[in-house]
């Protein structure tokens, strides 16, 4: 049988759960088994579309659009308060936006964005859709949603208006926001080599990246990279990141979903089918 072909997320906020497909003891038996690329969200999405890939950690949103899916139970990315890396941005104050640069890296969160913009914040707005560059996209539009690793580097005290949308999806509806999931084809399971246990693996992997000194070893790689400090990158890995799929945060999933379809953002509420 061949290997199983993962399709991950090139952000910090990923690198836990990907901990025993990136680390020994763990890594070299998990890479006889299963291929890694690392792409951004909406990419992860197309790949498991396409059947290029046949796992992925993808947007809620996502999974809503793709036909023969089902859902690695107990894991996601997830926030249960502010989560700092998704931003709206504006030089102007809130009631006078009227047009939005969208990031195109994540369909889940340019949905949430429409929906507390648009049942809470303010009304109908245009929307553009955009590079993650917030110079670029604040030249072309009023505001402008940044996802990832790009908007923890925002420097928010330049700013009129910063709007953390979880925190924000939390102070309207008390409920977490759930960004990501692993989703895996049916035929891809069909397929499953014996005594495989899949949902235990992707498990596993996460907590074993939580492990106190997994997150010094990441919070090591990651805040160069980010330019951050360590305690900033530290505090977004254990408080502003929730990795866990429980029964809040699916709570908080079936609203969206519903939120989502209402105004628009999605085609239909999708039935959660789990492994």
């Amino acid at each position: 049988m061949r290997r199983l072909r993962i399709s991950a997320i090139s952000y910090l906020n990923t690198a836990p759960l990907m901990w025993d497909f990136e680390h020994e003891p763990g890594r070299t038996k998990l890479r006889e088994q299963f291929d890694v690329t690392y792409t951004i969200p909406s990419a992860c999405a197309k790949a498991l579309r396409d059947g290029t890939a046949d796992i992925g950690i993808i947007p809620a949103a996502a999974y809503a659009s793709i036909p023969g899916l089902v859902i690695l139970p107990g894991v996601a990315i997830a926030a249960r308060n502010a989560v700092r890396s998704i931003l709206l941005v504006s030089n102007k104050p809130l009631d006078q936006v009227k047009s939005v640069a969208m990031d195109t890296s994540s369909m889940t969160s340019e949905a949430l964005c429409k929906v507390l913009l648009e049942k809470w914040l303010g009304g109908r707005l245009e929307y553009a859709p955009m590079a993650p560059d917030l110079e670029k996209m604040l030249g072309a539009c009023d505001a402008a949603l940044l996802i990832g690793d790009p908007a923890l580097l925002v420097d928010r005290s330049r700013y009129v208006t910063t709007l953390d949308l979880a925190e924000e999806w939390r102070r309207f509806t008390g409920k977490p926001f759930v960004f990501a999931f692993w989703a895996v084809r049916e035929d891809a399971v069909a397929n499953l080599k014996p005594g495989l246990d899949l949902a235990g693996t992707f498990q596993r992997s996460r907590d074993h990246g939580l492990e106190p000194a997994s997150l010094e070893n990441i919070v090591r790689e990651w805040a160069p990279r980010l330019k951050q400090n360590d305690h900033s990158v530290m505090s977004y890995l254990t408080e502003s990141i929730h990795y866990f799929l429980d029964e809040a945060c699916l709570d908080g999933l079936h609203l969206y979903y519903r939120y989502a379809t209402e105004f628009g953002a999605l085609s239909k509420i999708p039935e959660l089918r789990f492994l």
